[in-house]
């Protein structure tokens, strides 16, 4: 029965058959209008013919009785044809309804017989097919077309001429005739279409292709005003009160039911755009239609209405969202979309009872926003909710302060009131701490739209926030990366004073920022996160001080993080020069601290006033200490290019370094008194600003920066207790005040380093050797009169013995030598004995390189050298035995015969001296078995020459009574085996049986250990060639290897194993899949 309907309307809608074709009339509009009538014709010839549509006739004929809106003669074909359309969709829609209660009235025993394994449920009888949905949407598109759109008024939804070439051709059918009752027409086609909505199949075929023209039509039926007169006639009333009543009804109902987007996205359509002048409406003629975009004022009024209740209902937010954006690119039209529906949503509309409400109700949804995990939505969803949040701060930052920055903030204020009460009362979980950050992430970094109500906002929460981030950096946690990016936007978006305010909070040095970090916690989270809690005191006082104090210092490197990240800024050289500033004040502020105390009578006060007096005391001095530790902090974790990146603030570093100098100088009550170490820094400060003044041209900026130096610079000049300082002062103070019209000779060599000051003489004597050992033939500049110092000898025999010559001010090393003597070698030899312990190891470190570089004298004394060399293995300073043990690696690999063999001696039998005792033989064995090591990582290719004996002494050394030896000779075992090469074959299987051996009979881990990484270098060191060398005991070394994976308890060694393990699969792999290499081979034929 469905198919003879769908066959009926079917016959309906097909187009003119070609044997009718020689009757149509030569215009468009009479071939339409006679085509209308021909397959009209057509289908009540078949309807009373044929005895298959038997059925569809007499549901037609029924429904036609009841249908007091149809007219059978009437002049319009377009008309006729589209009440023919009504009919039959109202005939389907009866029958479907008919079958449909048939089908769910049929009880469920007698449907349950039909559902087997094999077949499927049996589907409603309202289910259509694709033809079947393609043929009734064309009958709806005639429907609207014909009955529906060419009765709108102009500007009233989409005009027909706007859509298609035969949908204009259709409207301008309809307008050419006049016609009367357009009321009654609209509203008979709105009507039935609404009737057949009922069904949901048939809503479906409705709602998807002409929702817009049906919500057009019922705003038309339900909300058009009356107009007296229109084009010289009068419009009709043909709707009742009722009837407009009733349409409002359908048109509240039908936009509540349907997809919210879609009707969101219809409305605006419906609302068009901007509203047109009158000239412009006029000049293009009287019997146009409309502009599309231009709609009635009182559409536009309708819609707005509609619009801001479907904004105010439950998710009407993310409803506008979809309807605007729909399916987002990314590209420069959807960010405008995005700010276009941002304001809408900032905008209380007119229809609000209260703005208060209106907020109260939209916040919540904007912030949702947010929290959408699909990639591509949550992209403009969050492009919208950051916009939103940004432009309600701006412009109503009261309502965006209580409904929106409250509850963003909510889970870190919370944080505090877990951290004072009990853990179970407003705690915080996890995921909602991380969707926090998350938020704020969005809304700060990505939105970057700063304003002071927000950074204000963000301040109250700034410690705590530094609290969590100081914890996400002693672990791993997602959460590093926004803590970190929120915090460095603060610090760059808001003013200077504040950031400094803000710095002076985290460091600890003002607010209450200690004791929140004294009393909240967190812990690490299940999903990555963090939660919470109150800290335990802890009863200990000296574990409680030392928790507070690696707390604190803890804090300080985590804000000095932060700090390095603001390179590009100012603001860490701002916070530096402001401590500097505070040291100064309270070193003017010490001096009469003093004073007072020296002249209060504590006889005279009660034992409080002396508890506070002395509390003060403390609290003072805790600050100055604190303040203190950050410079120190900052000075090892920062660099000078950050501290101080621009001249002004090397200028107020001088300032401020200038200003504590004559604060000094107020302080002291004699005329020779001063710190030397003051002095040098004040020097070396002067030096710095003599350097700027030598620089490039200066500009009139940089004179008026420094010129705040005058002051203090003429204080020292005439107080100071050095005289060089003195007229230093005074020459700067008149290249300032002159803008180096005035520039003495000597200016850019001011402020020489001091000689005369008190340096550690171990560090230069360090120094000096390390230069020669690194530049032989360039020796150090400032070591000459140090040396001399030490020696006694004259300054020109030392200049002549290390071979600088002065020339032009300059100094150039000798270079017809190859090895320029540096002193006698009897001297060098006297020294190396020294009790000095600088000496003794300049010393030895000199004929270690006079040794390298063949020079005669050591090389005849090689023996007295490696003697000396081995005495000073047990030296307890590591100055001197480290060079010792350089000294023997030198050796050995100039002279391997005779010095590796002495070497391997003293491994196996301790050292030779009489009066070494057990502790000094064992110390002394590890040394040499690190010159050992040293001596075959240089080896290089001779290893397989020199390396035999070396081998079977560390094979020796893996059976000792001491686990260090043991340990040593396997680590000196792997060194050598990983550059023996081919070598190793001959001794493969006393290797395998020794290294197996060890691996599951040795008590010890170390011993373990190194002798898994044994087998990690010498198959790292054969690579390729692993399967020839080691063919026979490849298999025994897997095996020991497995077994340390699987049974040993120790993880370093397992962890070894594995790496041993990744080494032998590379290795197989590579044995198994050469690399394929593709050659070119020419051979010549004969």
């Amino acid at each position: 029965m469905t198919s003879a309907i769908v066959s009926a309307i079917n016959i309906l809608t097909k187009p003119l058959r070609e044997s009718s074709l020689h009757d149509v009339p030569s215009s468009h509009q009479q071939a339409l209008s006679a085509a209308l009538r021909a397959n009209r014709a057509f289908l009540l010839e078949q309807l009373q013919r044929e005895p298959s549509f038997e059925v569809v006739r007499r549901l037609r004929e029924e429904v036609m009785e009841e249908a007091d809106w149809f007219s059978s003669s009437t002049d319009d074909a377009a008309w006729d044809f589209a009440q023919e359309c009504l009919l039959l969709l109202l005939t389907l829609a009866r029958h479907l309804s008919a079958e449909l209660r048939v089908f769910q009235q049929t009880p469920a025993a007698s449907a349950l017989k039909y559902c087997t394994p094999e077949n499927a449920p049996p589907l409603p009888p309202d289910v259509l097919s694709v033809t079947q949905q393609k043929m009734l949407g064309t009958a709806l598109q005639f429907v609207v077309s014909l009955g529906l759109c060419p009765y709108l008024d102009p500007g009233v939804g989409v005009p027909l001429g706007h859509r298609s070439t035969f949908a204009a051709m259709v409207e301008k059918l309809v307008c050419n005739g006049a016609v009367t009752g357009v009321g009654c027409r609209l509203l008979t086609t709105t009507k039935v279409l609404l009737q057949l909505t009922e069904l949901s199949s048939l809503a479906t075929l409705v709602f998807t292709r002409h929702l817009g023209d049906v919500m057009a039509a019922l705003c038309q039926l339900g909300y058009q005003p009356h107009q007296k007169e229109r084009s010289g006639t009068k419009e009709q009333k043909d709707i009742s009160a009722e009837e407009r009543q009733t349409c409002r009804e359908a048109l509240e109902s039908l936009v509540g039911k349907v997809y919210q987007p879609i009707v969101i996205k219809e409305l605006l359509i419906l609302q068009g755009g901007p509203k047109q002048s009158g000239a412009k409406r006029t000049s293009s003629g009287s019997n146009s239609r409309a502009a599309l975009g231009s709609a009635p004022a009182w559409l536009r009024h309708v819609c707005g209405q509609l619009l801001s209740k479907r904004l105010m209902q439950p998710n009407g937010v993310q409803a506008v969202v979809r309807a605007i954006l729909g399916g987002g690119t990314g590209d420069e039209s959807d960010w405008r979309k995005c700010e276009s529906v941002a304001r809408i949503l900032v905008t209380c509309p007119q229809q609000s009872t209260s703005i208060e409400s209106y907020y109260r109700d939209v916040c919540p949804q904007i912030l949702d926003l947010l929290h959408f995990k699909d990639k591509l939505t949550a992209q403009q969803f969050q492009r919208v909710a950051t916009r939103a949040v940004l432009l309600m701060v701006q412009e109503r930052p009261s309502f965006a302060q209580q409904y929106l920055l409250t509850p963003l903030f909510s889970p870190l204020h919370r944080c505090t009131t877990t951290s004072g009460k009990d853990h179970s009362s407003a705690s915080v979980e996890e995921w909602e701490l991380t969707r926090c950050l998350e938020d704020m992430y969005k809304i700060c970094v990505v939105g970057n739209s700063p304003s002071d109500t927000f950074l204000k906002a963000l301040e109250q929460v700034l410690p705590i926030l530094f609290t969590l981030f100081c914890f996400t950096k002693q672990n791993v946690s997602h959460l590093r990366a926004p803590c970190q990016e929120i915090l460095l936007w603060y610090l760059r978006c808001t003013e200077k004073c504040a950031a400094l305010s803000a710095l002076w909070q985290l460091s600890g040095l003002q607010g209450e920022n200690n004791k929140l970090a004294a009393v909240l916690c967190f812990s690490p989270g299940s999903d990555g996160g963090a939660r919470p809690f109150s800290r335990e005191s802890c009863s200990n006082e000296d574990d409680a001080l030392y928790e507070k104090l690696s707390e604190e210092q803890w804090r300080l490197e985590c804000l000095m993080q932060l700090l390095v990240e603001l390179k590009d800024s100012d603001l860490p050289g701002d916070f530096f020069l402001d401590l500097l500033q505070q040291l100064t004040s309270w070193a003017a502020a010490e001096d009469e601290d003093i004073e007072d105390e020296q002249q209060l009578d504590i006889s005279a006060m009660t034992l409080l006033e002396v508890e506070q007096q002395l509390l003060g005391r403390a609290a003072r001095q805790g600050h100055r200490l604190a303040l203190l530790q950050v410079l120190a902090v900052m000075v090892e974790s920062l660099h000078h290019t950050i501290l101080l990146r621009k001249s002004t603030q090397v200028v107020d570093f001088m300032v401020t370094l200038l200003q504590r100098a004559c604060v000094g100088l107020d302080q002291a009550t004699g005329p020779s008194l001063g710190n030397p170490v003051e002095n040098q820094a004040l020097s070396m400060g002067m030096g710095l600003v003599a350097t700027m003044l030598s620089g490039p041209q200066l500009s009139a900026e940089d004179y008026s920066s420094m010129s705040r130096l005058l002051l203090p610079l003429e204080k020292l000049s005439q107080m100071h207790s050095e005289v060089v300082i003195q007229e230093l002062a005074s020459s700067l103070r008149a290249v300032i005040a002159t803008h180096s019209a005035y520039r003495p000779e000597d200016l850019s060599t001011a402020a020489p380093p001091s000689r005369n000051s008190p340096v550690g003489k171990k560090q230069k004597m360090q120094t000096e050797a390390d230069n020669l050992q690194s530049s032989p033939h360039s020796p150090p500049q400032d070591s000459t009169s140090q040396t001399n110092t030490q020696t006694g000898q004259p300054m020109s025999s030392q200049k002549s013995a290390i071979g600088v010559s002065q020339n032009d001010g300059g100094m150039n090393s000798g270079t017809s030598d190859p090895c320029p003597p540096t002193k006698a070698f009897s001297d060098l030899l006297l020294e190396s004995c020294d009790q000095d312990i600088p000496t003794r190891a300049v010393a030895l470190r000199i004929l270690t390189q006079m040794v390298k570089n063949g020079n005669p004298e050591a090389v005849k004394a090689q023996e007295e050298v490696l003697q000396l060399l081995l005495e000073n293995l047990g030296h307890e300073d590591s100055f001197v035995y480290l060079s010792a043990i350089q000294g023997l690696a030198t050796l050995a690999d100039s002279y391997p015969e005779k010095i590796l063999e002495k070497l391997i001696k003293e491994f196996q039998h301790g050292p030779s001296l009489p009066k070494s005792n057990k502790e000094h033989s064992l110390e002394a064995r590890l040394k040499v078995g690190e010159v050992l090591m040293r001596t075959s990582r240089a080896m290089g290719e001779l290893a397989p020459h020199f390396g035999r004996p070396l081998v079977a002494i560390l094979l020796q050394g893996t059976r000792d009574s001491d686990q260090s030896v043991r340990a040593s000779s396997l680590s000196n075992l792997g060194e050598l085996c990983q550059r023996l090469d081919y070598a190793v074959g001959p001794l493969a299987q006393e290797l395998s049986s020794c290294l197996t051996a060890l691996i599951k009979t040795e008590k010890e881990a170390e011993v373990r250990r190194a002798a898994v990484h044994v087998i990690t270098l010498l198959l790292r060191g054969l690579s390729s060639r692993t399967t020839q060398v080691l063919g026979d005991v490849l298999l025994d070394l897997y095996r020991a290897l497995k077994w340390v994976v699987r049974s040993d308890p120790d993880e370093v060694a397992v962890l070894h194993a594995q790496l041993a393990l990744e080494e032998l699969d590379d290795v197989m792999k590579r044995f198994i899949f050469p690399e394929q290499k593709l050659e070119k081979k020419i051979v010549v034929l004969p």
